[in-house]
């Protein structure tokens, strides 16, 4: 497949090992992180953007719906375009089409422009995890695979840090428009860097028959409607809770954005964790595990509210148990998935998962509309329960058809 024969070329290039690998993992990190960059920037800047633009709470939801309900329409023929254009063209236009959607969201005069550069910002949404997980089957040995799965999946939430910290702190300078602006120079540089780096991918395969491809079935529609329920919470939390420590808790702005930056971090250090002990026969139970651990979290944001300081302590919880199951659920992808598969299942996977990000904020923000935050958490919580209860059905079904087979 064109996939693993760019990827392939990578590690068997002259003077490939663990400096080339590790260039390999750092551009995959980066793409991932360019991703979702403009999903972290409108939560951390919400405050801002609310003010300037004069956009409710509600719109502010909407924008995460369009983006990512435009994710999950694409994610299924995106995982087949991977398979047949190849790791290199797919990347370079991942990072492209979100320099070029960033840019659109720092000239927005209004709610439109914005929620249409943000729809934009669902294609490269759409290729990263089919992108990404096809280079890291073809380049990376099969011992390695999770603990470079957790480290590239990480990029997401570096992302998380970079919109929560550097690029807040730099819009209470420059504006949160020049701050959209550098964000967007800094995805066109990744994209050359990308250009550079990735051999030529070979020649375009023809189109595959289209048969059920596009249906999840099995582990692959468990993990996905675990993914529906996981996406929607982790959504509500990352879109909403800047604002919740402006209105609700007196912080300002930049403190505000600080608190998404925490739990990115937190993120970026649970992805690695988990998805490295996510090793056969234990890697089934731990979504389940983890989203029960992601409603704890979601109670300490409740808290909040009359004790200030459990805002960071539920900041990150979120990003170690509620943002490290997606990890894990593709590490299961990437174990599990059928020889030519893991492309279009990595797809589905992230369909669902897009799917519960435009479907929780806009719940989330009738609550918010209204100033009833606690109602909010309470809804994040059940969500991440919904997950834990998919998840732990399917380990259970699972075992119970392993123990079958070896009868």
């Amino acid at each position: 497949m064109a996939a693993e024969g760019t990827t392939a070329a990578i590690a068997e290039a002259p003077g490939a090992g663990d400096g080339r690998a590790r260039r390999l993992t750092a551009l995959l990190t980066c793409a991932m992180a360019f991703s979702m960059l403009q999903l972290f920037l409108l939560g951390a800047l919400g405050p801002r953007l609310v003010e300037e633009l004069g956009l409710s709470p509600t719109v502010l939801g909407l924008t995460t719906t369009v983006g990512f309900g435009t994710a999950a329409a694409l994610s299924p023929a995106g995982g087949r375009m991977v398979d047949r254009v190849g790791p290199r063209r797919s990347l370079v236009l991942l990072l492209v089409v979100s320099a070029v959607a960033l840019a659109l969201i720092g000239a927005a005069p209004g709610a439109g422009l914005l929620l249409g550069a943000v729809a934009l910002g669902g294609i490269p949404q759409a290729l990263a995890n089919p992108a990404t997980n096809k280079a890291i089957l073809a380049a990376v040995p099969p011992a390695r695979r999770g603990a470079v799965t957790g480290l590239k999946q990480s990029g997401v939430q570096l992302g998380a840090f970079a919109a929560g910290l550097p690029l807040a702190a730099l819009a209470g300078g420059l504006g949160w428009r020049g701050a959209v602006w550098t964000a967007s120079g800094a995805a066109l540089l990744a994209g050359a860097w990308a250009l550079r780096a990735l051999p030529a991918d070979p020649p375009v395969r023809s189109a595959p028959p289209v048969g059920t491809s596009y249906v999840p079935r099995g582990m692959v529609a468990w993990l996905a409607g675990f993914s529906l329920f996981l996406g929607a919470g982790i959504a509500s939390v990352n879109t909403y809770l800047a604002l919740y420590g402006v209105r609700a808790l007196g912080m300002g702005p930049t403190p505000a954005g600080a608190l998404v930056a925490a739990l990115g971090i937190a993120g970026v250090l649970g992805r690695i964790g988990w998805s490295k002990a996510a090793r056969p026969g234990r890697a089934e139970w731990l979504p389940g595990l983890l989203a029960c651990g992601a409603v704890g979290a979601a109670a300490l944001l409740a808290g909040g509210s009359p004790v200030p300081p459990l805002v960071w302590a539920g900041a990150v919880a979120v990003g170690v148990f509620a943002v490290s199951g997606n990890a894990v659920s593709m590490v299961l992808v990437m174990q599990r998935a059928a020889p030519g598969r893991a492309g279009q299942d990595s797809a589905l996977v992230a369909a669902g998962f897009f799917a519960g990000f435009a479907v929780g904020p806009p719940l989330f923000g009738l609550l918010a509309q209204s100033g009833r935050y606690g109602w909010g958490w309470l809804l994040v919580a059940v969500e991440f329960a919904a997950a834990g209860a998919v998840a732990f059905l399917w380990a259970v079904r699972d075992r119970r058809a392993g123990a079958g087979r070896t009868a």
